[in-house]
């Protein structure tokens, strides 16, 4: 894993860790970043003061991805060769159990409250509903074709899943454990993009090169429109106002205003961009190209005149490694000496 300062975006130090490392997430509540290893089934712990691996957890088969609660106790892991998820104490840093769930499962994500893990499970086109507390499957639901991406309301009240198979995303309420809606969207829907108020949510479909945008509350879908060529990730700014897309065949990055509708800008990034993060401050974007293994920062800046050239710039472009496929932004604080 390599690590870049954020404060001068030179890199850091480059951490080894364990075989073909997918996912990572960083612990909101401690100064910790997880890294999940698929071809060695582990999850590595890093101190991201000290840049270095203070511990390994085992898991089970092919896990991809970690979720965190929002306390930042528990880890969660769907092992997809071996249809369950693997329940992790970050606090003592050892196996809680793992809980049996649906075929080929690729995400577990849990509610804000910490009270249900939702599970997308591709191989059955299914959803596993748990509860999270006292860890064991409260419900299994059937719903559309290969669901992936799973986004769940900061009133912890629905889930969203995205079925790449069938250009649908489903509706869950979390109080019922019942499918309210199977929406249509565009073609290969593969991430949801939730506005950080809840109202809504934005799919990025891959094979159709738009967005769609749903209603939350009403489970209608509010328009689809042409973001770029092949897009796969997004992500919203903290005010709700900007949504940005990295487009994967196109090598560009859209940033799309919300409130009036429409693309305002088009960044240039690497070869195949995918993963994108925001830095806390929320003037830097950062986009993972994939097979260029390098980072593109994008600048933010307020214009004070037309004159001015764009609002977005490129500021630098950074080496990162072979077939980068994941990022996560850490923000900490120093206690001094």
């Amino acid at each position: 894993m390599t690590v870049i300062d954020l404060r001068t975006f030179e890199l850091g130090p480059t951490i080894h860790v364990g075989m073909n490392p997918t996912g990572v997430t960083a612990n909101g509540k401690k100064n910790e970043v997880y890294v999940v290893n698929t071809a060695s089934n582990n999850i590595s712990i890093i101190d991201s003061e000290k840049n270095a691996v203070v511990d390994t957890i085992g898991v089970h088969a092919m896990p991809f991805f970690i979720d965190v609660s929002a306390d930042g106790t528990r880890g969660y892991v769907a092992n997809s060769r071996s249809a369950n998820v693997s329940v992790i104490d970050l606090e003592k840093r050892t196996l809680i159990t793992n809980i049996r769930v649906g075929a080929d499962p690729g995400l577990a994500k849990v509610s804000p409250d910490g009270l249900t893990l939702v599970v997308s499970n591709r191989g059955d086109n299914s959803v596993s509903l748990i509860n999270a507390r006292e860890l064991h499957v409260r419900a299994t639901l059937p719903i559309c074709a290969q669901p992936t991406d799973i986004a769940i309301l900061p009133d912890n009240s629905k889930a969203f899943v995205a079925c790449s198979g069938s250009s649908q995303v489903a509706s869950i309420d979390l109080k019922t454990d019942k499918v309210l809606a199977l929406l249509d969207v565009g073609k290969s829907p593969l991430h949801l993009a939730l506005k950080p108020d809840g109202g809504e949510l934005v799919v990025s479909n891959f094979d159709s090169d738009s967005i769609s945008i749903i209603e939350t509350t009403t489970n209608e879908v509010g328009g689809s429109y042409l973001i770029g060529n092949g897009p796969v990730r997004g992500v919203v700014s903290a005010d709700n106002s900007r949504l940005y897309v990295s487009n994967f065949r196109s090598d560009t990055v859209a940033v799309y205003d919300i409130d009036i509708g429409k693309v305002v800008a088009t960044a240039p990034a690497g070869s195949h961009p995918d993963g994108l993060a925001l830095t806390h401050d929320q003037n830097y974007l950062l986009a993972l190209n994939s097979q260029s293994g390098d980072v593109t920062v994008i600048q933010k800046r307020r214009k004070t005149t037309k004159l001015e050239p764009g609002e977005y710039t490129l500021l630098t472009m950074i080496p990162v490694g072979s077939q980068p496929n994941n990022i996560a932004v850490k923000s900490f604080s120093l206690a001094k000496q």
